[in-house]
């Protein structure tokens, strides 16, 4: 009786269910007038800010850290940071999965801000104690004699730094994805501009964030204390997370769909179940609303949507019979795939301006007067600096101005943004490997140590670089029309994070033992950069990175090309409960992403 009278009303309790698709805190349906918008939105920025003072501080200077208190060698410090700061981008994963499966992104952030804030304190702790440190020693000096952290002071140690990875890893999707969630995009169309407008708020947040770690927090790391500054990072994290709670009576929230994976999995089920029949294009296929169409990419997986017709009309499981518009989800899953690949080598080069060009600082004059010396690891401020007045500018200007030209609601689609940082990324290795030519020659040669000034163009470049990639990735995930999904997309964005970070590392090795003879150790195989050819290896990754930046427009070409689904898919989505497509919108973006060169 009561499924009539909700069917008289609109559709069953669950048809209804799937319609409410935000909820306030109490889980009552949000109002359009008191919750989300960019009052919301603000307070996600907030913990933006100070999340990333926080760790920034922790990733940036950690290799001093390593070097001068734990007593590990170059090579190992910088393989210990970047299998850090890549496992921090994989428990995104994680986060992303728990958020859209279980938790939400509100209760997700909250749990693991409180893990990663208990990282912080317990690195202030060992830091701080003598007995979790190896007795003090001048690695450059008495580098030999020096004695590596290990046994129980290690354990402290790393204990300390991957409950900082766990915590960060997890919050870091969910900031994010609970921000864009305050806007309405789908249907609103002032609202997907004012989206557009969140995702540069928060790359400008992200670049306050990073300018403050490292100037003030490293000052305070290098001139009072890594003690100290790691306790500097807990109080960050903890006001961020003060900040994201006071708002929790303003936000929009989406509620958690059940498992992400299981209807993924079901169609590559049905698919292989079915693998031997004949692939139609029409009634055959099982589409919930009647509208049926396939796009023409991975056909192999339409054959989920066949049903067998035995004249019983026996209801085939979900794992033998899959809708058209649960394939296309999965169709456009796949899709994306290779976008995210093409940024990996961008992460790469990401890692080495936290690990090398650290160390080419503290191999350069540092003295900017008499009193004051500049703390390598603030080296990385540099491009903040600038992308402080320029993002707003991007934003005001620049946007609005393409905006005329292209049509597009971001200026440029997120593809184009993509492709623009990955060419810049390859001269901030030019750069780089010119400049520590430079270094190297007036070192060994003259004597003479350049100024540390002479590091700014490769920490420029890839500043603008990064402002470009980053936004134009994040955007472009979290306009996919995959329901229930944005999360873990948004983890998948910083996965490519973890698995340039882990590349990093395995380059580093694999350069080493290539260049390395029985007599010399490799390109990177001295603790002595006036010994080793970081030169060569910024060639080197200036090279892969063009040679990326070739593969990038081949599929991002291909991903235009493939991109479009047509009204009565989107309809059919949308019936179900599996997407949010705004077909005006999404078939613009697939024109102004057709005219990649």
């Amino acid at each position: 009786m009561e499924e009539r009278r909700a069917s008289e009303k609109g559709g069953t309790k669950e048809q209804q269910q799937q319609q409410v698709s935000t909820v306030d805190w109490r889980g009552r349906p949000s109002n359009p007038d008191k919750h989300g918008g960019m009052t919301a939105a603000s307070f996600v920025l907030g913990l933006q800010a100070f999340e990333i003072m926080g760790i920034a501080a922790v990733g940036n200077n950690l290799i001093t850290y390593l070097i001068n208190e734990m007593h590990f060698s170059l090579s190992k410090s910088a393989n210990i940071v970047t299998n850090f700061v890549g496992t921090i981008f994989l428990f995104s994963l994680l986060g992303g999965y728990l958020s859209d499966s279980h938790l939400g992104c509100f209760w997700t952030i909250l749990l693991f801000g409180f893990v990663e804030l208990s990282g912080f304190i317990l690195l202030s702790v060992q830091a701080h104690l003598p007995q979790l440190k190896p007795p003090k020693c001048n690695m450059l000096t008495d580098g030999d004699d020096c004695v590596e952290a290990q046994g129980f002071k290690a354990l402290i140690f790393f204990i300390a730094l991957y409950l900082v990875a766990l915590g960060s890893g997890c919050v870091k999707p969910n900031m994010i994805a609970h921000g864009a969630d305050q806007f309405d995009a789908q249907n609103n169309p002032t609202q997907s501009k004012k989206l557009s407008t969140y995702f540069n708020a928060a790359y400008f947040a992200f670049s306050m964030g990073e300018l403050i770690a490292l100037t003030v927090l490293v000052w305070i790391q290098t001139h009072v204390g890594m003690d100290v500054g790691f306790g500097v990072s807990a109080a960050a994290m903890a006001m961020g997370l003060i900040i994201v709670v006071s708002g929790a009576l303003y936000y929009r929230n989406k509620p958690p769909r059940g498992s992400i994976f299981a209807p993924i999995a079901q169609v590559f089920v049905a698919a292989m179940l079915k693998r031997k029949q004949i692939c139609p294009s029409g009634s055959r296929l099982y589409s919930e609303s009647g509208n049926v169409f396939q796009t023409q990419r991975f056909r192999f997986l339409d054959k989920a949507c066949i049903k067998i017709e035995d004249g019983c009309n026996t209801k085939e499981s979900p794992w033998r019979l899959c809708s058209v518009a649960q394939v296309e989800q999965v169709k456009i899953l796949i899709s994306i795939i290779p976008i995210f690949a093409c940024t990996i080598v961008f992460n790469t080069i990401l890692a080495q301006l936290q690990t090398f060009s650290v160390q080419q600082g503290s191999a350069m004059d540092t003295q900017l007067t008499k009193s004051f010396h500049i703390p390598p690891a603030s080296l990385q401020s540099i491009p903040y600096i600038i992308l402080i007045f320029l993002v707003p500018l991007y934003d005001k200007f620049f946007v609005p101005f393409a905006r005329k030209i292209t049509g597009h609601e971001s200026g440029i689609s997120p593809l184009h943004r993509i492709g623009s940082g990955l060419f810049l990324a390859t001269f901030s290795m030019i750069a780089a490997a010119l400049m520590e030519k430079k270094r190297r020659d007036s070192a060994t040669g003259s004597g003479e140590i350049i100024s540390i000034f002479w590091i700014t163009p490769q920490f420029l470049i890839f500043g603008l670089s990064e402002m470009l990639t980053a936004v134009g990735l994040i955007e472009f995930f979290y306009k996919q029309s995959l329901h229930g999904m944005q999360a873990f997309l948004m983890a998948m964005t910083y996965c490519s994070y973890s698995f340039g970070f882990y590349l990093s590392s395995v380059l580093v090795s694999l350069v080493n033992k290539i260049t390395s003879t029985s007599t010399k150790g490799g390109w990177l195989g001295d603790n002595d950069l006036n010994k080793d050819k970081l030169d060569l290896f910024y060639w080197l990754l200036a090279v892969i990175s063009f040679l990326n930046f070739l593969n990038y427009l081949f599929w991002a070409r291909w991903h235009s090309r493939n991109s479009s689904a047509p009204a009565t898919v989107q309809d059919e989505a949308i019936e179900m409960g599996l997407s949010h497509y705004n077909v005006t919108k999404h078939s613009k973006d697939v024109g102004d992403d057709n005219n990649i060169p």
